[in-house]
């Protein structure tokens, strides 16, 4: 690496470096800076604080199918394993999936405690 210091007329001491030494060195530190926050989110997965969602899961989301259908499919359950965890009838459970209810947020609540997901999960993806 090249450097060249100059004394400033005010005594400070600078360090001058070609421009690409310098993006270098930015790039450098981002790259530090981003390893430090995937090792703070791998310790959470770690811990069980996060969860790593597959990428089958997250095209489904993002793809517009109801959540609360692909976050039940995604924990192995049955509509009536949910259901009686989330203290609903199977029928109303089946109404929120295909659409044709909506749900009032203390359902959501309790099908995000039974799906062991933030209520976020569910109600952000409602449309």
């Amino acid at each position: 690496m090249k450097v060249q210091f100059i004394k400033t007329p005010g005594g400070e001491d600078l360090a001058v470096l070609p421009r690409g030494e310098l993006e270098r060195l930015r790039d450098l530190a981002d790259d530090r800076l981003d390893a430090k926050a995937a090792e703070k989110i791998l310790d959470r997965v770690a811990r069980g604080e996060e969860e790593l969602v597959p990428s089958a899961v997250a095209k489904r989301l993002f793809g517009g199918e109801n959540p609360v259908k692909v976050w039940r499919e995604h924990r192995g359950l049955t509509q009536a394993e949910l259901a009686a965890k989330a203290n609903l009838s199977k029928a109303y459970l089946s109404q929120i999936e295909s659409g044709q209810r909506g749900g009032s947020m203390a359902m959501l609540r309790a099908l995000a405690d039974a799906l062991a997901i933030d209520l976020d999960d569910l109600v952000a993806a409602q449309p």
